[in-house]
């Protein structure tokens, strides 16, 4: 059997760099129609992280640093282009001489299905090969509600947002197994660590996500008539891994071992509050060591600095390690989960292996 099924990761995720100048225009290079797009001005002022997916369509935005209702706004991503997508005037993704990123992935070019897996219908759109679906699905009010996912098996990551209401319980809601237990989850917009909610995910199994709402009524997840939005994967060999890692305090740092040489890569540590989400990639930083780093539960611009982060690590050609003791990502004993998408697999579907960085 071959080590991947997949040879070229970037056919299914890609990182674009971009300056924007309030022009309508078209940005290339993605390499694929993107279905989930996830925009962030790096330069100052500092500006919202804006979703935009192919299955709410270009007008529908979400910020994952915070609660806010979805909005509407047509000057934004204006089209979803077979090797990029298009943008208008607007300055949340095209302020005039701000540095972008922009994290691509490919789902379904679109197309959507109905799932009835659940006792909740839901609306997916699926990319079984890289196992990543875009879920979208109205709420019931019922304690305990499943909703289909459509991947084909166990989730490895899961996040949920309330698109209608900004109350303080329609946060970000992440489930990861790995460290997750029962009801346990993270939340995307805040620097909590892990918690017990009765109010979000509550587990996830081979076709299905089970949904909770505390004893109050109040729910993050499954409030009745509220839509939502979920995007979930599962770890595919070679392009993808979802786990955690256990800390250790020192320079030396820990290694993490993913399989393949990472792209971009998210971190949390969960066993303790005040810390925050990181994201990076070998597009915003080609060399090691790593280190210029965005945070989805903040509006700041990029942080390059080192020096007042210290959230520094290599990307090797068979994962990552830690370079540095920083308590938010290799404090002694602290455990932090990752999810990376992969540059090149270790050893390609011919048996090539991908030389470090």
């Amino acid at each position: 059997m071959a080590y991947t099924t997949i040879d070229n990761p970037s056919e299914h995720f890609n990182t674009v760099l971009y300056t924007g100048n309030v022009t309508a225009r078209s940005i290339t290079g993605v390499g694929f129609q993107p279905d989930w797009i996830w925009f962030k001005k790096r330069s100052s002022p500092a500006q919202n992280h804006t979703v935009y997916d192919s299955t709410r369509g270009t007008n529908k935005i979400l910020f994952p640093d915070a609660t806010d209702a979805e909005s509407t706004n047509s000057s934004q991503v204006t089209s979803f282009d077979s090797d990029g997508f298009s943008l208008g005037t607007g300055t949340l993704t095209n302020y005039n001489s701000g540095t972008y990123v922009a994290w691509n992935w490919k789902a379904n070019g679109g197309t959507t299905s109905s799932n009835t897996d659940g006792d909740i219908t839901s609306t997916v759109q699926t990319n079984s090969t890289a196992g990543f679906s875009i879920i979208t699905y109205t709420g019931n009010g019922n304690n305990l509600a499943t909703i289909g996912h459509g991947l084909g098996a166990t989730p490895d990551f899961a996040v949920v947002k309330g698109r209608g209401s900004s109350s303080n319980t329609q946060r970000w809601f992440v489930k990861i197994p790995a460290v997750c237990g029962n009801s346990e989850i993270l939340e995307w917009d805040t620097t909590n660590g892990k918690s017990d909610s009765g109010n979000g995910i509550e587990t996830m199994g081979s076709s299905t996500i089970t949904l909770g709402i505390d004893t109050g009524n109040v729910n993050g997840t499954n409030e009745n008539s509220n839509t939502y939005l979920c995007y979930a994967f599962k770890n595919i060999k070679g392009y993808s891994k979802i786990g955690s890692y256990t800390g250790n305090g020192n320079a030396d740092g820990t290694f993490v071992y993913t399989g393949f040489k990472p792209a971009w890569l998210l971190i949390k540590r969960t066993d303790a509050n005040g810390k925050n989400w990181y994201i990076a990639d070998s597009t915003r930083s080609p060399n090691n060591i790593t280190k210029a780093f965005l945070s989805p539960n903040l509006n700041d611009a990029e942080d390059t600095s080192g020096d007042t982060s210290n959230a520094y690590f290599d990307i090797l050609s068979n994962g990552f390690k830690m370079r540095q003791d920083f308590s938010h990502l290799n404090a002694s004993g602290s455990t932090q989960i990752y999810m990376a998408f992969a540059e090149h697999p270790f050893v390609s579907s011919k048996g090539v292996p991908v030389t470090a960085r």
